[in-house]
């Protein structure tokens, strides 16, 4: 049966694909230490009692009306509050746009900014920035990037690629790796930019940078830096992506803003008004009430970040543990966010039953198989398959879980010859 030019040739998140694989091996009784999506299991990290409180009475109090389409007043007010607190940016309630979580603020970015064979340029490995320009019929320039680098890209990677695009996508800390940007590697990117964009007319379309610094608050011994802060004229060219999906806990609470230039979140508004991606009244409402008082905010992101490094640093000491007894095996030092970046050297290599391991998919699965262990591929994240590099994301176990599946991985990999 026909059906769109877009729809046919539309991508399914890899991600999913193997949590599903997961879950339908759970249910048949397989214990699975489960470091695949990007999310916290709620028993071990609960949102915040006081945002769970207010959520309760604000669906106590009947407010399940359409919000505003901008977001409430209240919660703009305090998300303009914390922001001058927390980073000392300037925008004002009319320079946020709340919606249902980030992705509708990250689509709307570039419907808002991205015409049919625009140029848009990002680094790889990143999230869902592959899928969002096909949406758009962007001309999407990939930049490869390097583990010496953090897999994040720099200046000299993007210089070749700024003249004639429409937008760059960058986020720190990095999805999937949990590395940072830092202000050196940062801030050539803007001076890049601002240069760019002083070789523009009028009639031309500025570079854009979007910002996604959804994870800002959970970085450990690494300081974030964002672009406005530090070149103020950054401001015009720059959309912020930001919530409390990560920083609270909250990922299926759904509330998430993005901030920038007045004629772009306006554009974004428009457009979600004929999306509806708008994050539940009663949640703006409560998320509103929870933020009027930062030390509960700041007490709350403080706890659970540490709980997050700690199982962070468990994972990356057992990766390095199987590297000194001569497994090909690497990982990065975690910087922020919930993920460790791992690489696991076994592609090529020969399973038990005789079959080789032909990409990182197939040791994906095969770990699934054997050990139990469910990571994500870089594959999943616009890398070629042939790279042996994996995102682990701990969000969903605690960290004795962590500890006792080491040895089950150490066997699996140990079984390829």
């Amino acid at each position: 049966m026909k059906v769109s030019k877009l729809a046919a040739n539309l991508i399914g998140s890899e991600i999913v694909k193997i949590g599903n694989e997961v879950n339908d091996l759970k249910a048949k009784g397989a214990e699975i230490a489960n470091l695949t999506i990007g999310d916290l299991n709620s028993n071990i990290y609960p949102i915040p009692a006081k945002l769970k409180e207010e959520i309760q009475k604000a669906y106590q109090n009947n407010l399940t009306n359409y919000p505003p389409a901008n977001g409430l007043l209240s919660l703009r007010n305090e998300v303009s509050k914390d922001l001058k607190t927390r980073w000392n940016l300037d925008y004002s309630a009319n320079d946020i746009l709340i919606t249902a979580g980030s992705r509708p603020l990250i689509y709307a970015v570039y419907k808002t900014i991205v015409d049919e064979g625009d140029k848009v340029i990002y680094p790889i490995p990143s999230w869902n920035n592959n899928h969002y320009a096909y949406l758009t019929s962007a001309d999407a320039i990939e930049v490869k990037t390097t583990p010496e680098n953090n897999f994040l890209p720099t200046a000299a990677d993007l210089k070749p690629h700024l003249s004639g695009a429409v937008l760059v996508a960058l986020c720190s800390p990095l999805n999937p790796t949990g590395t940072m940007f830092t202000k050196e590697q940062l801030s050539d990117i803007c001076e890049l930019i601002i240069e760019e964009n002083k070789k523009r007319g009028e009639d031309e379309k500025p570079l854009y940078l979007m910002y996604d610094q959804i994870y800002s608050n959970l970085t450990f011994d690494a300081k974030h830096y964002d672009p406005v802060s530090l070149f103020p004229e950054m401001k015009e060219y720059t959309i912020y992506i930001d919530g409390i999906s990560k920083c609270l806990a909250a990922t299926g609470v759904r509330v998430g803003w993005g901030f920038g230039p007045a004629h772009i979140i306006d554009k974004m508004k428009a457009l979600l008004t004929h999306v509806g991606a708008w994050a539940p009244k009663p949640e703006q409402e409560a998320t509103a009430k929870f933020y009027q008082n930062p030390d509960d905010v700041n007490t709350f992101v403080n706890d659970f970040k540490d709980k997050l490094e700690e199982s962070l640093k468990v994972l990356h000491k057992g990766i390095q543990d199987l590297k000194g007894k001569g497994l090909a095996v690497e990982s990065i030092e975690p910087m922020g966010a919930l993920y460790l970046t791992i690489k696991l050297d076994y592609i090529g290599k020969t399973k038990p039953d005789g079959s080789v391991i032909e990409n990182s998919s197939d040791l994906g699965f095969y770990l699934i198989n054997e050990a139990g262990v469910a990571l994500v591929p870089f594959s999943a994240f616009g890398e070629e398959k042939s790279e042996p590099w994996f995102r682990a994301s701990v969000g969903g176990l605690a960290t004795d879980e962590i500890s006792t599946m080491m040895p089950k991985l150490e066997n699996a990999l140990n079984n390829l010859k």
